[in-house]
């Protein structure tokens, strides 16, 4: 058999695996493949910053977009200028981390929140907030009262280390 023939059935064999990989991925489940917005799942965008009083303390501002529920959701950071910091999703028993072309997984939203930020901010509670719901979470007192200016204050002062999270919600 000529080499040409058979260079050319590997080509055709190469881009056959390719095509059925690419079909498989494109089939495989992905909770997040379905983009998490709709009427009970409103997404949020805007600025916010989170101080927490640990040893050093931790700090970022930027601006970010919420999408979701407390279930099954995704977290974009964004630096000042706009740039991405880090994407964390989540759903039911996992959790993402994506920074700089690195991948983590936790085993849920809550504990990939605190070793993220060093604080750990109620999930639950952060989407009631967004909403204007002054929901009661042991160690954090929320001020919600400025949400309809899209303003939003919640202060942790238990377990230690404190924190503090500012929110300005674009309109």
């Amino acid at each position: 058999m000529p080499l040409r023939t058979l260079a050319w059935r590997h080509l055709q064999r190469c881009m056959a695996i390719a095509v059925t990989l690419f079909l498989i991925a494109a089939c495989a489940a992905n909770p997040w493949a379905n983009k998490v917005k709709d009427a009970q799942n409103p997404s949020f965008t805007g600025r916010m910053s989170l101080l927490v009083d640990s040893e050093p303390v931790q700090s970022f501002a930027g601006g970010f977009e919420l999408q979701g529920s407390a279930e099954m959701g995704e977290l974009s950071l964004y630096t000042p200028l706009g740039s991405t910091v880090a994407v964390l999703r989540w759903a039911p028993g996992q959790a993402v981390l994506e920074t700089g072309g690195t991948t983590q997984a936790y085993p849920s939203v809550q504990a990939m929140m605190e070793r993220t930020t060093g604080a750990a901010v109620p999930v639950p509670a952060l989407f009631a907030w967004l909403r204007g719901e002054a929901v009661d979470v042991p160690g954090w007192v929320a001020d919600v009262s400025r949400q309809a200016q899209g303003r939003i204050n919640a202060q942790r002062s238990s377990p230690l280390p404190t924190a503090q999270l500012r929110i300005v919600l674009e309109p």
